[in-house]
């Protein structure tokens, strides 16, 4: 029997991305291709959790895009930003099924996008692949992982993509917000609905032996992760009520949700709404971090409460 030898995941030289990235982000911003949205700082203490949101002082070159891509679409061109990528985004191939951009309109620095190469469904479920190429990334830099499953998740873009944030997301406390709400918690295997969260979820520790956020990168083996990895990710579905839909051979989620993918943890949240008043809510919402395009927002998100906010756009 022929065997075929293993395809080498990450496609680039491990710890080369940073450097990659930011190579990348010089280049990009000197060309106009990456355009940063400049935002103000707040934070908002809520259920033993300091939320970070951050005010958006000016979205006006992505609404200009959204507003070309549109135009597009209405006359019937509609528009993949991904087939073909915009070239001075492009950051490295990661694996013969994904590579990766930098977030044209970020408001996060070093934000990246885990594209599949050929089109994939973003409402699909993610597969062993899809997991590799998230981890190879992971490992490189102090991250976290997350999936906007469906519009009303959060997600811009019908094509198939994992982002990646670097860490910490707050100058204080946690590398990652939420966190603050984990540490009562056993390190017990399985899926669980923690106390410490009013919203809807489910919550599994990924490995014992993960390293936590804070720390730098690590040797792993992305497909051997990534195996351990889609089980659980089914698991956390399946507990959340989002269920399987086979259609030719493709299998869709049953409804939205949310994900988040830690070094140790990973988080699945079920969606009924995009936004909490006007404010829109993608997945790094549970993680602690908040977007508000304005100052009636954030007075809304304020007097409300960020819980109160998640539980809404989780259906309770």
């Amino acid at each position: 029997m022929t065997t075929h030898p293993r395809p080498r995941i990450p496609s680039f030289l491990p710890g080369s991305l940073v450097a990659a990235i930011d190579r990348t982000r010089r280049h990009a911003l000197a060309s106009g291709a990456l355009q940063p949205i400049e935002t103000e700082q707040e934070t908002i203490d809520d259920g033993g959790v300091r939320f970070v949101v951050r005010r958006v002082s000016s979205l006006a070159l992505k609404r200009i895009e959204g507003e070309r891509r549109a135009a597009q679409a209405a006359a019937g061109k509609p528009v993949n930003p991904f087939l073909p990528h915009e070239p001075d985004l492009f950051v490295a191939g990661v694996s013969p099924t994904h590579f990766a951009l930098l977030n044209k309109f970020y408001v996060i620095d070093r934000h990246l996008l885990i594209v599949t190469r050929v089109f994939a469904d973003q409402e699909t479920l993610l597969d062993a692949a899809d997991f590799a190429a998230l981890v190879a990334c992971m490992a490189e830099l102090p991250s976290l992982g997350f999936y906007n499953g469906g519009v009303v998740a959060g997600a811009s873009q019908p094509h198939r993509h994992l982002q990646l944030v670097p860490l910490p997301l707050a100058a204080q406390g946690p590398a990652i917000p939420i966190e603050s709400a984990l540490d009562p918690v056993h390190r017990a295997a399985g899926v669980a609905r923690l106390p410490t969260l009013p919203f809807r979820h489910a919550f599994a520790w990924r490995d014992a032996t993960a390293v936590p956020a804070s720390e730098p990168k690590r040797t792993c083996d992305p497909v051997a992760e990534a195996a351990r990895c889609v089980p659980l990710y089914r698991a956390l579905l399946a507990a959340i009520g989002v269920g399987v839909i086979d259609r030719d051979g493709r299998l869709f989620q049953s409804a939205p949700y949310s994900l988040l993918v830690a070094r140790e943890w990973m988080l699945a949240v079920p969606r009924t709404r995009e936004h909490f008043g006007a404010t829109s809510i993608n997945a790094l919402g549970f993680a602690g971090s908040l977007f508000v395009r304005d100052a009636g927002e954030l007075a809304a998100l304020r007097k409300a409460g960020p819980m109160a906010a998640l539980r809404e756009v989780s259906g309770g």
